[in-house]
């Protein structure tokens, strides 16, 4: 495993961290609760140190897991976690829900409670939308929880370069959570070279696009009750991601696998921290490790892949 200095944090992350969000099993199909501690303590033997979870992810079942699987290892995991989307996803108004620092703060306490911490090295905004006063209330909460020293970074988890120059306005922003792979390059143009150039790590969330990079689907893939994709196959972008996932197949080199080139791909941006890709299984997990090689990919094969991928 490489592990790399997220932004100017001070704190070091494997490039290949754990996406928890599966395991929260209430967006991606079935999950096995033993299956799932099996699944982080793999990544814990494998050098994986940096795992990211959220409250809202399973209502708080992910992190409980993630809690029971870094007990008494505490000290050797980087541990994020989000809040900001529990009190709304049951709100399609999207109305202010985290409108006061006391209301974020109690939220980060609940996290911590069921995570069975009493700090959080990274504590990301989940809200990707752009509501003022909530905004506003993470930047107050986010300036007290460091000074008490419960948090040693903060952060956002957003695609918009707008509402991360906000987050940003006094210089504070550590951290930033975007969507970025073969198949979303979008942050490529405006987000990610803003981190760059102001320090800020960047956290890869998507960077296998909800598993279509995996290469395992096709047109006749259905998929369950209660998996967010599951109205993929009768959306137009699905069918023409699968014929660029094909073109990508060529470059997979001898020795690895689709998953592996893709996540390779978002680790030779200059700007990115960790990826982290989601898993249920040990076997997912030993598969991501995997792209945690050197070399990564030379500019002439990044080239190649952006050009299948146009």
């Amino acid at each position: 495993m490489h592990y790399r200095q997220l932004g100017r944090t001070g704190i070091e992350v494997s490039e290949i961290g754990f996406g928890a969000w599966a395991i929260g099993g209430d967006a991606w199909g079935e999950v096995d609760d033993a299956t799932s501690l099996r699944a982080l303590e793999r990544a814990l033997e494998l050098g994986v140190n940096f795992i990211d979870t959220a409250d809202v992810y399973g209502d708080g079942r992910s992190e409980r897991l993630v809690g029971q699987a870094v007990r008494g290892k505490r000290e050797r995991v980087i541990l994020a976690s989000k809040g900001g989307l529990m009190g709304h996803h049951r709100d399609p108004k999207r109305e202010p829900v985290y409108d006061t620092p006391e209301k974020v703060i109690r939220a980060f306490e609940a996290s911590l409670q069921r995570l069975g911490t009493d700090y959080l090295d990274v504590y990301f905004d989940h809200i990707w939308w752009d509501k003022h006063e909530e905004t506003e209330a993470f930047l107050a909460a986010f300036t007290r929880l460091k000074a008490e020293g419960r948090v040693r970074a903060v952060g956002v988890s957003t695609d918009s370069l707008e509402h991360v120059q906000h987050f940003n306005q006094h210089g504070g922003l550590d951290v930033v959570q975007l969507d970025y792979s073969l198949l979303n390059r979008r942050s490529e143009a405006g987000l990610l070279p803003y981190c760059e150039q102001h320090g800020i790590g960047v956290v890869v969330r998507g960077p296998l696009r909800m598993g279509l990079l995996s290469g395992k689907f096709s047109a006749q893939t259905r998929f369950p009750e209660g998996d967010i994709r599951k109205d993929w196959p009768r959306e137009a972008w699905f069918q023409e991601s699968l014929g660029k996932v094909e073109r990508l197949r060529k470059w997979v080199g001898p020795g690895q696998n689709l998953s592996q080139l893709a996540l390779r791909y978002v680790l030779a941006h200059p700007a990115v921290s960790a990826a982290i890709p989601g898993a249920k299984t040990p076997e997912q997990v030993e598969q991501n490790v995997g792209a945690s090689v050197r070399p990564l990919l030379d500019e002439e094969l990044l080239e190649s892949l952006r050009q299948a991928v146009a």
